[in-house]
């Protein structure tokens, strides 16, 4: 069993990267596909704490029905926002990692970097070619 955890959308870019880097690292993530295995309410609300950022924070609205909801308007509630997120997944911004360091939403995905418990083994370019991590593992460009 894995220490560090993704919540991974396969079709996102962002989340693809942010797999390629944990594995980069040496990890062998639990990969939750969290449109076919949605968390339950429980886990959801404690990701987003654990994250320590508001509801709307964790809100995705390209590619999905927040507009067709109505989500941009004041009036939910935490708990209401989180039932649509339950109600439909792609709500959940992605892609969500949890470590023993933190939990992070990773956007850009170069945010897994400051999260994970093992440096980067190798080089890595993300999927557009942006080089991340040079040959000897060490970051690239901003801290």
């Amino acid at each position: 069993m894995s220490d560090i955890t993704i919540y991974h959308n396969p079709a996102c870019g962002t989340s693809r990267n942010v797999l390629a880097m944990i594995r980069n690292s040496g990890a062998s993530p639990t990969v939750i596909e969290y449109l076919k295995t949605p968390p339950d309410r429980a886990t959801l609300v404690q990701l987003i704490q654990a994250m320590g950022i508001s509801v709307r924070d964790v809100l995705r609205q390209k590619g999905t029905p927040y507009d067709e909801l109505g989500l941009d308007d004041p009036q939910w509630t935490d708990a209401q926002l989180i039932d649509f997120m339950l109600q439909h997944p792609s709500l959940i911004n992605r892609p969500i990692v949890v470590t023993p360091i933190a939990t992070r939403l990773c956007r850009p995905s170069e945010a897994v970097l400051d999260i994970l418990p093992s440096p980067q083994q190798a080089a890595f370019n993300k999927e557009d070619g942006d080089a991340v991590v040079d040959e000897k593992g060490n970051r690239i460009g901003k801290l």
